[in-house]
């Protein structure tokens, strides 16, 4: 089975980083998001399983939000299944 994704990437600022991925979660269809600093090494590996709610990932948000108070600028890759087939 041949497995199809998108990938999609975000520049935020700290600030605006855990109302971002908050945004992804809740827009559906993610398999995966990644944070990386703006140097581009990845921070934080997230693993969406469908149907998941956000108070589920409360505690992988709590870690996004202590990632915000130490970067300035960071990168989002969204990996989504790819629509169609």
């Amino acid at each position: 089975m041949n497995e199809k994704k998108t990938t999609e990437e975000f520049r935020v600022s700290g600030e605006e980083l855990l109302s971002k991925v908050k945004e992804i979660i809740r827009a559906g269809n993610v398999r995966k998001i990644i944070i990386k600093d703006k140097s581009g090494k990845e921070m934080i590996s997230i693993p969406v399983t469908a149907g998941v709610v956000i108070a589920v990932l409360a505690p992988v948000l709590a870690a996004v939000g202590a990632i915000a108070a130490l970067v300035t600028e960071c990168t989002i890759v969204v990996e989504r299944d790819a629509e169609g087939g």
